[in-house]
């Protein structure tokens, strides 16, 4: 049923799987639509930059946050980030700290904590968390909340939506397609677009993103610390490898390695998938995953396999950066 939805939702046309399901996709707009009309109660200290996109599934939210975090913090911002943390087996607010395992608090803000440096807190409710993490970072003066668009509850001076080569597929609601929420006319004052793809794939304008492999580390070292090297990314052509990815768009990752020069059997995996056990067959000598990956292997007894992690250098534009910048307030110390 999945895969059925997948192929009817990622079609350029709303196909009879759509249609069947247009009733419940109009409750789900109903519904939303309302949501969308509360106001926040909360009055929040200091900016808020909200990072999110209209359809399901990942388009890029994690690397654009990670980015987002370094430029602002290059402009004078002492940024904090806020998470839903899907995927973990904990509940309520939780600090992303050093001792925690990518289980406890979800594989994308603990690669976003290492990443950056950055203090982060996971938590359902968005206000809860944001009020934990300015309770515990005082010096924060702007808050990144990723994947929180729909979240009505959390103000927001900014909003950046992401969009990858799908675009917005049949350009029905859920679950008739894979909209949280219908494409306006045109984009609200707070909202930018940001194309994690190399062209526009929808109506609204935006800016592209610049993305491309850093490089490989193997995982031992990438658990200390270590970063990408270009060079042993390169030394990996010529051999047969394996390459697993619990991503959105596992296809993506997949084909950057291939344009590499790399040979990869591919081996795709559900978007954060638990990894409680390799998931390649036993004797598998040299694999290839992401760092998203990466923060759930690292735990494991791999044994006698040679575990690469492939990084990405993403990198923001600067008129996207330009035009952020205008619509939140300076930082608090100038």
């Amino acid at each position: 049923m999945r895969g059925a939805l997948a192929r009817a939702w990622w079609r350029e046309r709303p196909g009879w799987l759509a249609w069947l399901l247009s009733p419940l996709a109009a409750l789900y707009g109903a519904l939303a639509a309302r949501r969308a009309r509360t106001a926040p109660a909360w009055s929040a200290p200091c900016p808020i930059v909200v990072v999110g996109n209209l359809v399901v599934g990942g388009a890029g939210k994690t690397p654009t946050v990670i980015a987002l975090v370094y430029a602002l913090r290059e402009r004078g911002y002492t940024p904090g980030v806020v998470s839903r943390g899907y995927g973990r087996r904990t509940r309520g607010v939780q600090a992303v700290t050093p001792d925690r395992r990518a289980t406890e608090v979800g594989d994308e803000p603990w690669l976003i904590a290492r990443s950056t440096g950055a203090p982060v807190v996971v938590g359902e409710q968005r206000v809860a968390a944001a009020q934990a993490l300015l309770r515990e970072h005082p010096a924060i003066d702007l808050i990144v909340a990723d994947d929180g668009l729909q979240h009505a509850a959390l103000p927001r001076d900014a909003e950046v939506w992401v969009f990858d080569e799908r675009g917005i597929g049949n350009g029905c609601l859920l679950p008739a397609g894979p909209l949280r929420q219908r494409l306006p006319p045109r984009l609200p004052p707070q909202a930018l677009v940001l194309y994690n793809a190399p062209r526009a794939s929808t109506r609204l304008p935006g800016t592209l993103a610049r993305r491309q492999l850093a490089g490989a580390v193997a995982l031992p070292d990438w658990a200390r610390g270590a970063g990408m090297q270009a060079h042993a990314l390169r030394a990996l052509a010529g051999r047969r490898l394996l390459a697993i990815a619990g991503i959105a768009t596992p296809e993506r990752f997949f084909a950057m390695l291939r344009a590499q020069g790399l040979d990869v059997e591919e081996l795709p995996l559900a978007d954060h998938a638990p990894l409680d056990r390799p998931p390649w067959p036993p004797g598998t000598a040299e694999v290839l995953c992401t760092e998203k990956d990466a923060a759930k292997l690292q735990a494991l007894d791999l044994g006698p396999t040679t575990v690469w992690v492939v990084g990405l250098d993403f990198s923001l534009p600067a008129e996207f950066l330009a035009a952020l910048r205008s619509r939140i307030a300076p930082p608090r110390h100038r």
